[in-house]
């Protein structure tokens, strides 16, 4: 239950710095002082919003690369950060498997988002892991 508390903080955070222009080691006070989160919580947490921060670039191309018509700056707000916590996770969080990124991520779309949020979330992540998988950018022996 911990990871889950974790992955939703870490995408609160990510939407504090994307939509609230915070900077990052501020918005990661957000994470280290939630008395909610164990250390061990609050490490992962402060992993994932750093990874997906520091590999902004590569997620954002996939997920333009995704959206078909939607530009990356047009897709709601909580459905892009979720994206970007989850893609980061399917990339380079190798003990985590696919289908646990993606559930979560869903999860997350689904308590944040807009009703279409979730199918959205999950259809964009299958294609996304499809290819991760055919061009054997990971392996993760799911």
């Amino acid at each position: 239950m911990q990871r889950r508390l974790a992955r939703e903080k870490a995408m609160q955070t990510l939407f504090q710095i994307d939509v609230g222009g915070h900077p990052p080691e501020q918005a990661l006070l957000f994470i280290t002082e939630n008395q909610e989160l164990t250390e061990a919580g609050k490490e992962f947490a402060s992993r994932l919003v750093s990874g997906a921060i520091e590999n902004l670039i590569t997620i954002d191309r996939l997920i333009d690369k995704y959206s078909g018509e939607w530009d990356l700056q047009r897709l709601a707000n909580v459905d892009r950060n979720v994206l970007r916590l989850a893609i980061y996770e399917m990339l380079l969080e190798k003990d985590i498997p696919f289908s646990v990124s993606i559930n979560e991520a869903i999860e997350l779309a689904k308590t944040f988002g807009g009703d279409e949020s979730g199918p959205f979330v999950n259809g964009m992540l299958d294609n996304i892991r499809k290819e991760i998988e055919t061009e054997g950018l990971v392996d993760k022996g799911d």
